[in-house]
């Protein structure tokens, strides 16, 4: 616009000039300033929705307050070679072209304030200057004139850009406070790993370049196992620098091979990979984060031990949405921790069967006519020493109409993970105890709760209410929990107990051994039996290993003044181990397998010598 209007007065001048003046002061210079006009403006229209870089914008405007300097010297002294050359009229023209130009340029230039205040200087200087020394009162008025509206104009030239200096940096801080809060809104702040919003931001971009390029894209799923005891013993500032120190070590692993990864909640991390490799580097990538995970954390008032679990899902092979790729992830995560915790599980057309399978089981569970459909059997625990029966686990059996018989290692997962364990475990213990009712006053019975049964206070109220309403002696009755118990809400497992404890009930710690729990947590809690696992039974006479963590074991047992029941003895060179090891409490196919419940009875009244029991 500005080089609009000084082309338009200044050829408006040269034409008022053209009879008088020479053709080099009338067509040739004006030509000449067209042209360089012309050229500037198409740069500048050119350059209109360019988004220039600081220093390329800073380069441009410094350009442009030189060129504004020059081409004003040279304006004006094209117009002062003009006056001698028209009379009173023209001469007036030329003295109201310079004073109105410069007026334009003012406000055309009002946003680069050096270049307008330099041509307002160079041209009403010696506009001023030379008009006031002609000495003809008109000029002199007209000069005056001039001084006092480029006076005003700078003023409000000055006020604008300030204003608009404010305006910018206005600008500029709600940017900065609006791409920190984006930052913040993408940030776990306590790890300062992107969360769970990045991760499947991340995720979806990466998802739609694995698609467009064709290469693979692999999604895992980090479960940290134990954190929940560190948690609940040391208190949630030490789990907090746990939490941050394992970010810490998946950060550098993540460096080194390029991978991303976010915290996504609570002791949950995730991680991408572009560009995943075969399946075998894939997972020696993910067993090294496991190795990472389990070396020990020297935190400030402790030395931790923890694993991670990992569960991997890989674009195209066995997940094609970004729903599918995490969802499975978490699936090999829930089954790697079921099999073998600490280390990394990848998803494949066997655990795509199981999912649906599982979705089978669930569907048809929550239809279930559960009272009919489920029933308890019975596995003998045996006096070592005198080969009595001194009492009996219950063991969960479902036998669907529409899926026949349902091993409880199928379906009691899948009732917890799908919410509804709580309506099994009240089922079973009511047919549990009904049974046992009819028993020797002498006889226990051992019955499982679930981790989800002992979480809420109205679930175990519930089972509360089933034993006091039985015709069994709750003080003849073993609730058995197991470790991973512990990795919920630990106050609230300690209230469930405590109340189980009251009505008289034992609390057994079923598989010892093969979770997290601390001795510090074993100690605040009511026990009254631990059950050794069989994992360290199995071939025990053969491991020594195995020989000694057993031996540990029921000493502990001992100076805990707990009783210990040694689980899955089916040989007899089993039994003389646990023997020797002065074990007085067993179960396993070895004595028998479990009995139906109309046989219990006739069980216990059997002979009591583990040959015959096993015969009978």
């Amino acid at each position: 616009m500005m080089y609009f209007i000084l082309m338009a007065n200044t050829w408006a001048v040269a034409m008022t000039h053209i009879s008088t003046a020479p053709v080099w002061l009338t067509l040739v210079i004006p030509g000449i300033f067209s042209v360089i006009s012309a050229v500037r403006a198409a740069h500048w229209l050119k350059s209109t929705n360019n988004d220039l870089a600081p220093e390329a914008a800073h380069h441009e405007l410094v350009r442009t307050t030189r060129l504004a300097v020059g081409i004003s010297i040279v304006f004006t002294a094209w117009s002062f070679a003009l006056i001698p050359y028209g009379n009173a009229y023209a001469q007036s023209h030329v003295a109201f072209y310079m004073a109105i130009t410069v007026i334009a340029c003012i406000f055309c230039l009002m946003y680069l304030r050096s270049a307008a205040l330099l041509v307002t200087a160079v041209v009403n200087g010696a506009f001023i200057a030379f008009f006031a020394s002609t000495g003809q009162p008109t000029f002199i008025a007209i000069a005056i004139n001039i001084l006092l509206v480029c006076i005003g104009m700078l003023v409000i030239l000055t006020i604008n850009y300030r204003n608009f200096a404010r305006m910018i940096s206005a600008q500029e801080q709600t940017q900065a406070l609006s791409d920190e809060n984006l930052r913040l809104a993408n940030l776990d702040t306590l790890t300062d790993l992107p969360n769970r919003r990045a991760f499947f931001a991340r995720l979806d971009s990466a998802l739609q370049a694995a698609q467009e390029n064709g290469t693979r894209l692999a999604v895992g799923i980090i479960d940290l196992d134990g954190f929940k005891p560190v948690n609940d013993l040391y208190g949630h500032s030490t789990g907090d620098r746990l939490l941050a120190a394992a970010a810490a070590r998946l950060q550098h692993v993540g460096s080194r091979h390029n991978i991303f990864f976010a915290r996504i909640g609570g002791d949950e991390f995730a991680f991408i990979v572009a560009n995943a490799p075969d399946d075998a580097n894939l997972v020696a990538r993910s067993d090294e984060i496991c190795t990472q995970l389990h070396a020990p954390f020297e935190l400030s008032d402790a030395t931790v031990i923890i694993s991670g679990s990992i569960g991997i899902s890989v674009y195209p092979e066995t997940a094609q949405t970004r729903e599918q790729l995490f969802d499975r992830a978490d699936y090999a995560l829930f089954y790697g921790k079921r099999a073998k915790r600490g280390s990394s599980t990848l998803f494949t057309t066997t655990h795509h069967e199981q999912i649906h399978r599982h979705a089978q089981i669930e569907q048809t569970l929550k239809q279930a006519d559960l009272a009919a459909e489920l029933s308890v059997v019975f596995q003998p625990i045996v006096d070592i020493r005198t080969g009595a029966t001194v009492g009996f686990e219950a063991l969960a059996r479902w036998h669907s109409p529409l899926l026949g018989p349902i091993s409880p290692g199928e379906f009691v997962p899948v009732a917890e993970r799908a919410g509804i364990v709580g309506m099994l475990s009240r089922h079973l213990l009511l047919k549990a105890l009904a049974v046992a009712a009819h028993w020797p006053a002498d006889i226990r019975l051992s019955f499982n709760l679930s981790a989800h049964d002992l979480n809420t206070s109205e679930g175990i109220a519930d089972l509360i209410d089933i034993i006091k309403a039985s015709a069994f002696d709750p003080h003849c009755l073993d609730i058995e929990i197991t470790e991973t118990a512990f990795a919920h809400d630990f106050q609230q497992v300690a209230r469930s107990i405590a109340a189980l404890r009251q009505l008289g009930c034992g609390i057994s710690l079923d598989d010892f051994g093969t979770g997290y729990s601390s001795l510090t947590q074993l100690y605040a809690l009511p026990l009254t039996k631990i059950k050794i696992d069989r994992s360290f039974v199995s071939e025990l006479h053969l491991r020594p290993s195995s020989y000694k963590i057993v031996k540990s074991l029921l000493a502990l047992g001992t100076d805990m003044g707990l009783d210990c029941v040694v689980e899955g003895v089916e040989t007899e060179a089993e039994l003389a181990a646990v023997e020797q090891l002065g074990g007085v409490l067993a179960q396993g196919y070895l004595y028998s397998p479990p009995v139906a419940a109309h046989k219990t009875y006739d069980f216990i009244v059997a002979a009591s010598s583990p040959l015959e029991l096993a015969t009978a």
